[in-house]
């Protein structure tokens, strides 16, 4: 008797590449939390075994597999093509993406970061480094499926891009969770704010203060405190109930912003302990620590 054919969905392919300093990384995050499976400067002839690897049957793929290549592959962004083809050839919905941007905005970022290139290390100058990343890569986009200049967007926007052009969820709102410290003042077009520096603050343990809200030691000691368990419950309804209304004025994207004295701690675990929440009933669910970037 046939039986009917329930082979998962193939997962979408995306393979990133562009500047040193574009963005790739906040990018791959983003992808990450998508839920994509999400791997840095791969070889580029790994590409095919990766992808038949994540789809052999017997597992369950991936929703999707984000991939960085950029210089630090040497002698390898050549046989990104062929690699490309290949990943055609085995069915893959593959698609190249290239992050760019200005050359003053790339100087200002390393100004800032205090970075190195990596192709200053033959002792070019920075300058030069752009310059000569420029060469290698112009024939990756040439032919990129699409192109994302961040020359005018900061990382949340960035990773707001991502979220609206690759979720998996078409048409629903996407969640992002965003920690900061106060000090900093409040981060770019949040849509809620809540202030958690009436809460226990783990700085104030020298055994607690070198970890973040990510940490088991900081969500062990913030987990026992009553006062965090009932700011968490109450933030929770506010936005059960809440956030259908503007699903039904079709919000695509919503930020909820929670801030501390330091940004390392109490927000940061607040942020994620409400992502894990909403990701057991939502796809799309992103989570930024500006402090902890």
């Amino acid at each position: 008797m046939p039986t009917e054919n329930t082979s998962p969905e193939r997962p979408r392919v995306v393979v990133l590449t562009g500047l040193s300093g574009a963005g790739k990384t906040v990018a791959l995050r983003a992808f990450e939390d998508l839920g994509f499976y999400c791997v840095d400067n791969l070889p580029t002839g790994l590409l095919p075994s990766l992808y038949r690897a994540l789809t052999d049957a017997g597992r369950e793929p991936p929703r999707g597999v984000a991939v960085g290549v950029d210089v630090r592959s040497r002698g390898d962004l050549e046989r990104l093509p062929e690699a490309l083809s290949r990943l055609a050839e085995a069915g893959a919905d593959a698609e190249l993406v290239f992050l760019e941007s200005s050359d003053a905005v790339l100087l200002k970022r390393y100004a800032s970061s205090r970075r190195r290139h990596p192709l200053s290390e033959d002792g070019r100058s920075l300058v030069d480094a752009i310059a000569e990343e420029r060469r290698r890569l112009r024939p990756l986009l040439a032919i990129a499926n699409r192109s994302i200049d961040t020359s005018d967007s900061n990382v949340h926007q960035l990773r707001r891009r991502i979220a609206t052009d690759f979720g998996a969820s078409s048409g629903a709102l996407t969640l992002m969770f965003e920690s900061f410290a106060y000090g900093r003042g409040l981060p770019p077009d949040c849509d809620f704010v809540f202030d958690a520096r009436c809460l226990p603050n783990p700085h104030w343990d020298p055994l607690l203060r070198p970890f973040s809200g990510k940490d088991a030691p900081v969500r062990e000691f913030l987990d026992a405190q009553g006062l965090v368990v009932q700011y968490l419950a109450d933030v929770r309804r506010f936005l059960d109930a809440w956030l259908p209304r503007f699903e039904s004025e079709d919000k695509g994207y919503l930020t909820v912003a929670i801030g501390c004295t330091g940004g390392r701690h109490r927000s940061v675990y607040l942020a994620e302990r409400l992502a894990e929440h909403y990701r057991a009933s939502r796809d799309q669910v992103l989570t930024f620590h500006r402090e902890l970037e």
